[in-house]
C-alpha cells in the first residue's frame, strides 16, 4: 500500500468550496420553503445506522457501504440512503400519529467507491417520501412537486422519464427461463445498454415467440405513442391501467411535454415495486434524480403501507440551473489598528443595515489591491480614508 499524501482525500471524497456551497445553500433554502408550503415535513436521522436494520433493507449493494463496528461489536454502516432510514424512522413511530405522512430531508449519503471515476463517496439529497397513501394520486403529487420544484429553481429543459417496475419485471419473466437470464437482461436495462440487451436474448436460444416478444417489446416500449400499446404484452392489466389513470392526472394538470413514459425504465433500487422515474435536464450527463413507488419496503420494519417518493442530487442541480451574475455587494472596512473603535462602530452600522461586511486591518494583508478586487465598496478608516 503507498503511503498517503498530506492533501489526499479518501477514495471518492470531495471538497465542497465557498462559492459552490452558497449554492447549495441557496437550494437547500428554496427547497425547505417549497416544500414546507406544500405540507411536508422535515426530518434528520442518524449519519449512522445498524447494518441489520437499514444496511440490509437498502437497495444499495453491499460493496457499496461504508462498515464499521460500535463498542458493543454491532456492524454499523454510514447511510447509503434515505429511503430506506425514513422507513425505519416512519415505522418505529410516526405513523402512530398520523397516516398518510408527508416527510422531506437534506442530507447527505454515502455509498463507497471501488475505483476513482469522478462519481462522490459522499454526496447531498434532498427529498420526499409520501407514506401511507397507495392511490394513484400519491404518485402524480410526488412527479408533479419533482417538475413544480425543478421550475422553482429556473430549471426549465427537463424530462422526468416513467416506468413501472412491476410491468417491466412481468414481462420478463413471461418469456426468459431462468432467474439468470431475468437478471441479466434487468441489469442490461438498469445500464441502459440495449445493444447489449438484444445480444443477450439472441444468445439464449430462447423459443422463438419470446425471443421476438422481447425484442418487440424493448422497441416499442421506448417510442411509445399510447400506454395501451404495452397491453399485448402482459396477460394481468390492472398495473397498465394504473399508469394510464396516471396519465390522464399529468394531462390535467398540463405537464404532459415534461413527461416521457419508458416501460424499459428499470432502477437499481431493488425495492420499487410499481410506477418508477428518472429526472433530466440539459446541462447535466446524469440523471439529477429518481424516484418511485416501493410498497413492499415498509414491511421489513413491521408495517404493510404503502409509500412513494423521490431523491435528488443536489451537485447536479447546481450544475444546471441557470447562470447568475454574481454582483460584488459585499463592502470591505479596511482600517489602520489605530482607529480599530471606530472601524468596529462602522461595520456594526453597515451590518445593521443588512449589508453584508468584512471587517479587515491593513497590517494583516499582503496584498491589498487584489484584496479590495473581491468587494464591491471599500471603506477606508485611517491613513487618510474617510468612513460612512
Amino acid at each position: 500500500m503507498s503511503s498517503i499524501r498530506k492533501f489526499e482525500k479518501p477514495l471518492g471524497m470531495r471538497d465542497t468550496f465557498p462559492k459552490i456551497f452558497e449554492k447549495q445553500e441557496a437550494v437547500r433554502s428554496k427547497g425547505r420553503e417549497f416544500l414546507q408550503l406544500r405540507g411536508y415535513e422535515f426530518l434528520k436521522t442518524p449519519t449512522l445506522e445498524y447494518y441489520d436494520t437499514v444496511g440490509k433493507a437498502s437497495a444499495i449493494v453491499e460493496s457499496s457501504l461504508f462498515k464499521l463496528v460500535d463498542t458493543q461489536g454491532n456492524t454499523l454502516v454510514l447511510r447509503p440512503d434515505m429511503t430506506t432510514p425514513i422507513a425505519r424512522v416512519a415505522s418505529s413511530k410516526l405513523l402512530k400519529e398520523k397516516i398518510p405522512l408527508r416527510l422531506a430531508y437534506f442530507e447527505n449519503v454515502f455509498r463507497a467507491q471501488e475505483h476513482e471515476g469522478g462519481r462522490p463517496a459522499e454526496f447531498s439529497q434532498m427529498g420526499i417520501e409520501i407514506i401511507g397513501d397507495s392511490s394513484v394520486y400519491a404518485d402524480a403529487e410526488v412527479i408533479l412537486t419533482a417538475i413544480d420544484f425543478l421550475k422553482q429553481l429556473g430549471i426549465e429543459d427537463f424530462k422526468i422519464t416513467i416506468g413501472n417496475a412491476g410491468i417491466l419485471d412481468a414481462i420478463l419473466r413471461k418469456n426468459v427461463e431462468t432467474d439468470e437470464q431475468f437478471e441479466e437482461l434487468h441489469q442490461l436495462l438498469v445500464q441502459k445498454n440495449l445493444v447489449g440487451f438484444e445480444e443477450a436474448v439472441a444468445r439464449y436460444r430462447l423459443p422463438r415467440s419470446e425471443e421476438e416478444t422481447l425484442l418487440a417489446f424493448l422497441e416499442e416500449a421506448t417510442e411509445l405513442k399510447s400506454i395501451r400499446q404495452i397491453s399485448k404484452y402482459l396477460s394481468e392489466k390492472q398495473a397498465l391501467l394504473y399508469m394510464e389513470q396516471l396519465a390522464s392526472i399529468l394531462e390535467i394538470a398540463d405537464v404532459a411535454k415534461y413527461i416521457a413514459f419508458d416501460f424499459t425504465l428499470a432502477s437499481h433500487m431493488n425495492y420499487y415495486t410499481g410506477m418508477l422515474f428518472e429526472v433530466y435536464a440539459a446541462g447535466s450527463g446524469f440523471s439529477l434524480g429518481n424516484g418511485g413507488r416501493y410498497d413492499g419496503l415498509l414491511s421489513d420494519f413491521g408495517k404493510d403501507v404503502g409509500a412513494i417518493g423521490f431523491g435528488m442530487r443536489i451537485d447536479y442541480l447546481v450544475e444546471v440551473m441557470p447562470k447568475q451574475e454574481i454582483e460584488k455587494d459585499d463592502v470591505l472596512v479596511l482600517f489602520v489598528s489605530t482607529q480599530l473603535k471606530e472601524a468596529l462602530e462602522t461595520a456594526e452600522t453597515l451590518r445593521a443595515q443588512g449589508k453584508r461586511t468584512t471587517l479587515q486591518a491593513i497590517e494583516g494583508l499582503d496584498d491589498l489591491a487584489t484584496f479590495e478586487e473581491q468587494f464591491g465598496d471599500v471603506v477606508r478608516i485611517g491613513q487618510g480614508g474617510t468612513s460612512l
